[in-house]
């Protein structure tokens, strides 16, 4: 199996680097040697040991005829849109990393695939190198999935991890996680929740069986979080993590991404620096939680490669896992219920404990003039007609595991 890579940035580089690495064992599991014969990218790379194998030019690819399968790790919708369709149409498998891709156009690269008797893989958009992809489209495909809920941001969970165990600021942990690459110089995706939106869609999309639109998921990032959430947190035995979440139920999923109070015994607590964790609940199986690095550049490629793998040996489904359709996949948000962490000036404390089902309550000497409360589950419109009634009293609300 000849293959091309596109794009040779951190990811794409990385799928070479195991390919060659592990050689002789990816070819006793794909039943045929692996090669790349290709690499698109528009930088150059002259000391590359196969530097004559760079193209600038996708048509050198699209056009080879020995090349079976194409590898892309560019990001981004377009150019990668284009290329998926013009590579699957000559007949080449597609496996990408590529979340704003799958995300976007998953449906119709899906439907492309079929239509061509080639695979569309992307076990790399979702978790890095956890799987997830593939156990949720078969190994719990006896299940119906009713929640899954996940760190799934390596960037923004090492800015909390700094800011709890380091008690850092936002400001010097985002500055930090740059420092060491783990952010990019522009960390909007990743701290404005963009990143996790796209990927809590990708699985829920798979949960329910059909396209659900990221643009609709309400998203919150992690910008807001400060050192008192932090310190009443602690004082609840609890941690701040960014969380994508979805509810399944008759077909309506419920989806959100923001900030999350993950008390002291919750699987997700534990779950510290770069790594990423998704818990997902099956009618059949229960609770099962999926742990690893989610990002960086071997875990994502180990990722990519199997499901080059998947696709030289044939063991995959061909059909879309999930389609487009008119039907309105999103359930009413002001019916769903979330239980809550408040912040709340001093004197409003009586007025909390009559207004909502208090779980326990916890204060701060950074804070002397605050109260924060665990509230019970209340649903979005009714918390939205009691926060009102507390007016200025009210500082700040995070979500609740």
């Amino acid at each position: 199996m000849k293959i091309a890579i596109m794009g040779y940035g951190t990811v794409g580089s990385g799928v070479y680097e195991v390919l060659v690495t592990n050689a002789a064992g990816i070819a006793t599991r794909a039943g045929e040697a692996i090669t790349v014969e290709r690499i698109l990218d528009l930088r150059e790379f002259p000391d590359h040991p196969e530097a004559h194998k760079f193209t600038k030019n996708v048509d050198d690819i699209i056009n080879d005829k020995e090349i079976g399968l194409v590898v892309e790790t560019m990001g981004g919708t377009e150019p990668a849109f284009t290329f998926a369709c013009r590579a699957m149409k000559s007949g080449k498998s597609y496996v990408t990393s590529n979340k704003e891709l799958v995300a976007a156009k998953g449906p119709e690269l899906m439907a492309l695939a079929e239509e061509n008797g080639v695979s569309f893989l992307f076990e790399a958009s979702v978790g890095g190198g956890i799987p997830i992809i593939m156990p949720l489209k078969e190994c719990l495909a006896g299940n119906e999935i009713s929640e899954i809920m996940g760190i799934l941001n390596g960037t923004t969970n090492y800015i909390l991890t700094q800011m709890f165990s380091c008690g850092a600021s936002f400001a010097d942990a985002l500055a930090e996680a740059q420092k060491k690459g783990y952010a990019e110089a522009n960390p909007d995706a990743d701290v404005l929740g963009y990143d996790t939106c796209r990927k809590i869609a990708i699985l829920t999309s798979l949960a329910c069986g059909k396209h659900v639109d990221f643009s609709r998921i309400p998203t919150e990032g992690i910008t807001g979080i400060d050192e008192i959430d932090v310190a009443f947190a602690e004082s609840l035995r609890s941690s701040v993590k960014l969380v994508g979440y979805s509810s399944v139920k008759d077909g309506k999923a419920y989806c959100r991404v923001a900030p999350m109070v993950i008390p002291h015994d919750h699987p997700l607590y534990s779950v510290e620096d770069v790594f990423n964790a998704i818990l997902v609940t099956g009618n059949a199986i229960g609770d099962c939680m999926f742990y690893g690095r989610g990002a960086g550049k071997l875990p994502t490629a180990s990722a990519v490669v199997s499901d080059v793998i998947a696709a030289t040996t044939g063991k995959i489904s061909i059909p879309p896992t999930w389609k487009r359709t008119d039907e309105d996949v999103f359930a009413d948000v002001s019916s769903s219920a979330s239980r809550r962490m408040i912040r709340v000036s001093s004197d409003a404390a009586e007025d909390v404990k009559a207004l909502f089902t208090c779980i326990s309550s916890a204060t701060t000497p950074k804070a002397p003039n605050e109260i924060a409360f665990t509230i019970d589950a209340v649903s979005e419109a009714d918390f939205a007609e009691k926060a009102a009634k507390l007016g200025d009293k009210l500082i700040k609300s995070i979500y609740l595991a």
